[in-house]
């Protein structure tokens, strides 16, 4: 229940997908979401705050 709070100082550190977004992906696509890939999930988790991309030292961090 606390959001995923990573510390990356460039931007090419930052993911387009993880292991967890793949995993939530594949369990929508059997639900039978469409349109749910890992890269959309986890946009998905960054715009809903489920993880923190924000760089080391950027205003928007907590």
């Amino acid at each position: 229940n606390r959001p995923i709070i990573n510390n990356f100082k460039n931007p090419e550190e930052i993911p387009t997908k993880t292991k967890l977004s793949e995993q939530i992906s594949k369990t929508l696509k059997k639900m039978g979401f469409k349109f749910v890939g890992p890269t959309i999930v986890y946009s998905f988790m960054e715009a809903s705050g489920m993880v923190n991309d924000h760089l080391v030292g950027c205003y928007g961090r907590n």
